[in-house]
């Protein structure tokens, strides 16, 4: 490795995501030949400094680990989640230990492991976007077509691999990578991937007199989701909204990038933490990290 960052939340008390970025970019310091620090948000200074980078750690929760991967998506770099949030589904150590890691894992530690990422892209109605560029997107943890307002259902038409699957009215549609799995779709009964699956997810929201079962889409499915009737919101990762109008239609794929964190555990260190996260052996019983 030559090329070290730091990308941290930057609403953490006390400025603590800034300092703990600074203290990780000094011990990486000793071993590469460049480093930077940025807020996690700030796109200017991130643009500037990620060519180049080998391993990008992240700092805050799993939002902040999501917000890197996006940041990651043109480049080649290794994400490493440095735990500061609640959950940490996403991340791999907490601070005290990225310091005393950092130094092992410059020299070559851990594994890689990928993770699936989605593409989206809105067709305007009737299939074409004229002189206009479709608006494209990736995704990491999923794509979500929902209503605008509360109270307010949204009409949808959908569509995989050019066969009809579905008309509802529904709060909206979750379409989630095997990370997503255990983000909203999971909260809206979805059922759990394995972490490097290539499947996608599709998740109805309280639909309307019709099933709320989810369905696992193999890798290569194109789903299509119209809006028929008024207006929605579509979303990528939580992070970005997007108005939809009727006729819209929110093409999803899998994406050609590939998100590629660093680890330090085997792979059914997953399994134990989603254990623990989800309480599932008691506060009790459940084994340490």
């Amino acid at each position: 490795m030559k090329k070290v960052g730091c990308c941290y939340h930057p609403k953490l008390p006390d400025d603590l995501g800034r300092r703990i970025a600074e203290e990780l970019a000094g011990v990486a310091a000793q071993h590469v030949e460049e480093t930077w620090v940025a807020p996690a948000w700030d796109d200017e200074a991130t643009a500037k400094h990620m060519p180049g980078t080998d391993l990008l750690l992240c700092l805050g929760g799993d939002g902040t680990v999501l917000r890197a991967a996006q940041l990651v998506v043109a480049n080649d770099a290794l994400l490493l989640g440095v735990n500061m949030g609640r959950l940490g589904f996403l991340t791999e150590l907490d601070a005290s230990t990225a310091k005393e890691r950092l130094p092992d894992i410059i020299n070559g530690a851990g594994r890689i492991e990928e993770r699936a990422m989605l593409h989206a892209e809105v067709v305007q109605a009737g299939g074409e976007n004229g002189d206009k560029a479709p608006a494209m997107h990736d995704a990491l943890n999923d794509v979500v077509i929902g209503r605008r307002t509360l109270g307010r259902t949204v009409q949808v038409s959908i569509q995989v691999d050019g066969s009809s699957l579905a008309d509802l009215r529904a709060d909206g549609v979750i379409i989630a990578t095997a990370t997503g799995s255990t983000a909203y779709s999971l909260s809206a009964g979805g059922a759990i991937l394995p972490p490097e699956s290539d499947e996608i997810m599709m998740t109805p929201l309280a639909p309307h007199l019709a099933s709320n079962n989810s369905i696992v889409l193999p890798a290569r499915s194109v789903i299509e989701v119209r809006l028929t009737v008024g207006e929605a919101t579509f979303s990528v990762d939580g992070e970005r909204d997007h108005d939809l109008q009727a006729g819209e239609t929110v093409r999803v794929s899998l994406s050609p990038h590939r998100a590629r964190f660093l680890r330090l555990g085997e792979p059914a260190k997953f399994y134990g933490r989603l254990a623990r996260r989800l309480n599932w052996l008691g506060e009790s019983n459940g084994a340490p990290e």
